[in-house]
This record gives structure tokens, C-alpha cells and sequence, in this order.
């Protein structure tokens, strides 16, 4: 089942013109929507999850475990998962992606009771071939689908949706554990109220339309492809490790995911209470909301030209993650692994509170902005979803990899400010690589006029 048009008749055009309405089914809005609630419920739910630190331990080891080998599969079938997705077609990849999310929710339900790590370190790598197709699949309907001149926009609306998730899962631990302040772990409800969320998404996922059915306003449909196969998708997987651009983008893409395991253990998890991670979480997938609405502003609207938006948007995320990290390391030097806080934070404490709060939301706005930012140079790069699968797949494989050496690093007990001094370095490498792609890369609206598609004949 390739993209090869229609999914049931295999013609290439639809046998009337769609409805002029944006809210049609068929409609990139829907559509980007649609994988946004997807998102809500099956990443969303399980970055809430990983919020919390050490999947709801209190000893991160089984979480971290089992995190190095989501990301280590996560990492072959995020590059993989483009190639997949452009074979199977939007169902059986994201139902397969989606199922997967559940299993490792209910691995820590049962690490709750017996303490083996067994289940949710092979659950993590099933997590990772699932999340594997699900992220391709994501990036390729929400970088190709909107119009040039709206990318930024339909980004920071499915980042919204996606990150509400963040939002509601953090609610899920603060309720439940809300008079277990110094609980052992959460508590069995929690991870039940997690797998009932990512059963919805997978479900929620066979609502999603093929490509070939998706057109934009102006009549141009999403892709073009007339087939694909197993060999020519890996042809053109391998041919991407020879993109120049794909290169350039490897220490963004590298350093994306590398802060999770620093943010989410060793601030969250390390200084503020069961309760209070939660509560943290909540605002830190809020803050997530915020910061892609801002960047989406700036990449869409800010200039006429967008190389100029494109450029714009790369210097404000630089200044703004160098004064968040640079406020993180001056955090980082009152603890270490060796000298850790004695007393947990809670949000009732006022004073000592503020502070650690206030930088964890900023981690969450910045975490925004700079993915964002880098979907938004992606999806400049191509219009066809067949092309985009396949360089989100890139993205997401190559952000996995280095996901994966961040967990076992934190694993391996590394000095905590060589980590945040690596992550800051490994993001300010990134900034002049950007630049260069948007130079080169990206062409000007003022050029290019509007956005190319495949005109489908009789729609104006």
C-alpha cells in the first residue's frame, strides 16, 4: 500500500473538487490538527511520563534503562520511518506507532509491582521502532501539507495541540499524588490514566486521511508521488547521509532531544518533589505552547522576505537559549551529584520555589522555539510529503541517537555540570549551521511566489 493515490479507487484526483471550506476533513488544517490531538495523547502523554523524572521512580536507573534502548531503536526506524510511511501509507504506520506508546506506559504499571527492569527496557525499545513511524509520519503531514506562507502557523498550531498533552498529563501525577509528597513512586492510577490517553490517540490515528486525498485551498495536493517501494525508499534514505543540508543540520538535530534527560532528571527530578513535578510539568508544556506560538509569529509574519523570517528566527532562539542556559549553569553551581539538595522543593514554598520554577518553564519555551524553528527549516527545504517523510525521518533519527547517548550518559553518573555544559555547547554549535542552510537553501517567497504544488485540474 504505497502512496499511490486514492487508497481504494488508485486514481491520483478526487472525482469532484474539495469543499472551499478550511475545516473539511481533507483540509491541511484538519489534517495537521488531527495529528496534533494523535500526538496529544500518545507523545504528549508519555513526555508527561518522562517529565516527571525516572518514568514516576524515584530511582531513575530502570527509566534511563529503558530510555537508552527506546532511543537507540528510535534512532534506526526515526530514518527508516520516512521510507515506511511513504510504503504503508498514514494507517498502518501510525496505528503500528501508536500501540506502542501504550505497552510502555503499562511496562511501568507493572515495574510498580515487581521491580524488574526486563518489560520496560524491552517495552522502550519497541517505544522507539513505534515512535520510529509515528514521528515520520507527523513531521511529513505537518511540514508539507500547509502552504509556504503559513508553515510557521500550522507548526505552532500542531505544537499547541501536542504540547497540551504535556500539559494534561502533568495534571494526571499532581492530582493523584497531590497528598504524597514524598511517595516512593506514583501510584498505579497515574500509569492507568496514562494508557487510557495513548489508547485514544491509536485509535484516533485511523482518522487520519492519506496524502493523496489532502488538498490545499489553491487546488495543489500535498504530494505527487506515483509509487514507492522498498528499493527506491532506500535509495533515497541512503542518499541523504550525502545531502548537504541534512549534514548541516546534524548537531541541531543532534542537540534537540540531547537536554530531556538533564531537564527532566537532574532539575525536575532532583529538586522539587513527586507533587511538584507535576505542577512543574504542567507549566513546562505550557511554556512549550507560548514559545511555538512566538517563533511561528516570527517565521511567518515577522518580514516579507522568509530567507529574512528564517534568519530572524534562528538569532532570536540563539539569544534567548544563550541567557536560559546561561541562567541554567549558574542554577547547576549550587548541586551536584555528590551534594545533592537535602530538602525537596514544593510549590509551597514560596521563595526557594520561584526560581528553579521560572527556569524549568524557560527550558520548556526554549525547547519550543528551537524545534520549531528547525520543522519550519525543514518543511522550506521541500513541499512534497514523499521528500518531507523522509527528511523528518532523517531529523527524528538522528535526534534519537543522540537522545540515546544523553540517557546513558546520565546513566553512567556524569559530573551534572559537564551535562549542561555539553548541551549548551552542542546548541550554540548549531545556530552558524542553520544559518547557512537558510542562506543557501531556503528560497524567498519574493522569488518563488507562492506555494508550489500538484494543480489538480478544474480547481482554482
Amino acid at each position: 500500500m504505497g502512496l499511490q493515490g486514492d487508497e481504494e479507487t488508485g486514481q491520483g484526483f478526487p472525482e469532484s473538487p474539495p469543499k472551499p471550506s478550511i475545516f473539511r476533513h481533507n483540509s491541511p488544517l484538519v489534517q495537521v490538527a488531527l495529528i496534533g490531538l494523535v500526538c496529544f495523547c500518545c507523545p504528549g502523554m508519555f513526555s508527561a511520563l518522562s517529565g516527571i523524572g525516572g518514568g514516576g521512580q524515584v530511582d531513575p536507573t530502570a527509566a534511563n534503562n529503558a530510555n537508552t534502548a527506546l532511543y537507540t531503536t528510535f534512532a534506526v526506524f526515526g530514518i527508516l520511518g520516512g521510507g515506511i510511511y511513504n510504503i504503508l501509507g498514514p494507517h498502518l504506520t501510525l496505528f503500528s506507532g501508536c500501540s506502542t506508546y501504550v505497552l510502555y506506559a503499562g511496562s511501568f504499571l507493572y515495574y510498580n509491582h515487581y521491580h524488574h527492569q526486563a518489560f520496560p527496557i524491552v517495552a522502550g525499545a519497541l517505544l522507539g521502532i513505534g515512535a520510529g513511524l509515528l514521528w515520520a509520519a507527523q513531521g511529513a503531514i505537518m511540514t508539507s501539507y500547509p502552504p509556504h506562507e503559513r508553515k510557521g502557523a500550522y507548526i505552532s498550531i500542531f505544537w499547541s495541540i501536542f504540547s497540551m498533552g504535556g500539559v494534561i498529563g502533568g495534571l494526571i501525577p499532581f492530582t493523584l499524588n497531590f497528598h504524597r509528597t514524598d511517595a516512593v513512586s506514583v501510584n498505579d492510577a497515574t500509569y492507568i490514566a496514562f494508557m487510557v490517553f495513548m489508547s485514544i490517540g491509536t485509535v484516533l490515528s485511523l482518522a487520519i486521511s492519506h496524502p493523496s486525498r489532502v488538498h490545499r485551498d489553491d487546488g495543489s495536493r500535498c504530494t505527487n508521488i506515483e509509487y514507492s517501494s522498498v528499493s527506491v525508499e532506500a535509495i533515497e534514505i541512503l542518499k541523504l547521509f550525502l545531502n548537504w543540508k541534512m549534514l548541516l543540520l546534524v548537531p541541531a538535530y543532534w542537540a534537540s532531544n540531547f537536554f530531556y534527560s538533564y531537564q527532566f532528571n537532574n532539575v525536575s527530578g532532583v529538586l522539587f518533589n513527586l507533587r511538584t513535578r507535576g505542577l512543574c510539568n504542567v507549566f513546562y508544556w505550557a511554556a512549550q505552547m507560548v514559545g511555538s506560538i512566538f517563533i511561528g509569529y516570527i517565521m511567518d509574519f515577522s518580514f516579507k522576505s522568509r530567507r529574512t523570517r528564517g534568519l530572524v528566527g534562528i538569532g532570536v532562539v540563539a539569544v534567548l537559549g544563550t541567557a536560559i542556559w546561561g541562567a541554567g549553569v549558574a542554577n547547576q553551581l549550587n548541586y551536584s551529584r555528590h551534594d545533592l539538595p537535602t530538602h525537596k522543593l514544593d510549590f509551597k514554598d514560596h521563595t526557594d520555589f520561584a526560581g528553579p520554577f521560572v527556569l524549568y518553564f524557560s527550558y520548556g519555551l526554549f525547547d519550543a522555539m528551537f524545534q520549531s524553528m528547525v520543522y519550519w527549516i525543514i518543511g522550506a527545504l521541500a513541499d512534497d510529503s514523499e521528500i518531507l517523510s523522509r527528511y523528518n525521518g532523517f531529523y527524528k533519527g538522528v535526534q534519537s541517537a543522540g537522545a540515546a547517548v544523553a540517557w546513558q550518559i546520565d546513566t553512567q553518573k556524569v559530573p551534572l555540570l559537564n551535562e549542561i555544559v555539553v548541551n549548551w555547547a552542542l546548541l550554540t554549535v548549531s545556530y552558524p549551521l542553520l544559518v547557512v542552510v537558510v542562506m543557501r537553501a531556503v528560497k524567498d517567497d519574493e522569488v518563488e511566489g507562492k506555494s508550489k504544488g500538484t494543480a489538480i485540474p478544474g480547481i482554482h
